[in-house]
């Protein structure tokens, strides 16, 4: 089976760019067009509609990145990741986590990378956390981890002897499209593990292993409507290669790390960030992630959610590190905001479970 092959592409991080650094990028996002007052904040936009401060609701998942590390180097990827990235969860920190799941409400855990599959410990960790009591695991994986080395290729009969809920990411049915923003081959791979993964029950009609796609737009541009873009991919990968999938989530590109170094490279970035705040929909800020999330970083480190923990955006809280949770104390903390937050609130809104308005 080939590998794919990635453009000669490094991470943020690897090239030593000034947008690695989370300072920077928030720099960015905080001056020009927000500064001289051409576009309004975030959060003088949700003063406006009453909605400042953001706070939290119930805590119903906890997510948490295991590292960095993974096999592709996306052209739009928030994190950062890729092989060069040595960032890691140790089994401490999730010894740590483990020591939450065992006593807090939430329900669902949500793990997340980089290839989440490539930390050395992903395994253990699934099979302690089921022990302690998790009854919804989610998995974000790039699919063609699945088919990047022998060691992970019993990685579907893995997932369902823990009824996982694998949530893939594919930019789009055609091969043009997806390697253009994932590498040289992403496509093929990634349409051999969906048949993997639907060969063990993924994703079939009736299955209660669930199989959602993720696609997010490859350009300076707002996802179309997700229902309509779910027919489009059902009907497309059924056709052409016998897959199925429960749902699609059309998730916006935020403008921090990679995308936002395109954004800028592109001379797309006013344009963007314009588009964001005009199609800015208060309904949406109802329920974004931040509102039932807590995100943990692989170091252990909280955040109010996935985007933040990458712009090393803490909790507002006495309480930031796994190792001290107090569930009752972060409950009463302010959600971190910065004009990213546009992203999660734009259109029908969206955030890791796809669009979020009614």
């Amino acid at each position: 089976m080939p590998k794919a092959k990635q453009k000669k592409q490094q991470s943020l991080h690897k090239r030593h760019s000034d947008l690695a650094m989370a300072n920077k990028q928030l720099e960015k996002l905080s001056n020009g067009i927000f500064a001289s007052g051409e576009l309004p904040t975030f959060s003088e936009k949700i003063k406006e509609t009453d909605q400042f401060p953001l706070r939290p609701n119930k805590l119903e998942i906890l997510q948490i990145n295991v590292g960095y590390m993974c096999n592709q180097v996306c052209e739009h990827c928030h994190v950062d990741a890729g092989p060069d990235r040595k960032e890691i969860m140790t089994r401490e920190t999730m010894e740590q986590c483990l020591e939450v799941i065992r006593n807090t409400g939430a329900h669902t855990l949500d793990l997340t990378g980089g290839a989440p599959e490539m930390n050395p410990d992903f395994r253990w960790f699934v099979d302690e956390a089921s022990k302690a009591g998790i009854k919804d695991f989610i998995v974000r994986s790039n699919l063609t981890i699945i088919r990047a080395n022998k060691k992970y290729y019993d990685l579907p009969e893995f997932f369902k002897s823990h009824n996982v809920h694998v949530v893939s990411s594919m930019p789009h049915w055609t091969r043009g499209k997806t390697d253009k923003q994932r590498g040289e081959g992403v496509f093929d791979l990634s349409i051999k593990a969906l048949q993997e993964l639907n060969a063990v029950g993924y994703g079939m009609p009736d299955s209660d292993l669930r199989l959602d796609l993720v696609y997010n737009p490859s350009g300076a541009f707002l996802p179309g409507d997700q229902a309509s873009m779910e027919k489009d991919f059902k009907k497309a990968l059924l056709e052409d290669f016998g897959i199925h999938f429960h749902n699609l989530f059309a998730i916006t590109n935020l403008p921090i790390s990679r995308f936002l170094d395109y954004l800028i490279a592109s001379e797309n970035y006013e344009d963007y960030m314009y588009s964001l705040v005009e199609a800015y929909n208060p309904a949406a800020v109802k329920n974004v992630m931040c509102r039932n999330t807590i995100s943990i970083s692989w170091d252990g480190y909280l955040y109010d959610c996935d985007f933040n923990q990458m712009l090393e955006l803490k909790v507002a809280s006495k309480i930031q590190h796994i190792s001290e949770y107090n569930e009752d104390i972060l409950n009463n903390r302010k959600i971190i905001i910065s004009q990213h937050c546009y992203g999660c609130t734009a259109g029908a809104g969206s955030s890791c479970q796809g669009a979020v308005a009614n």
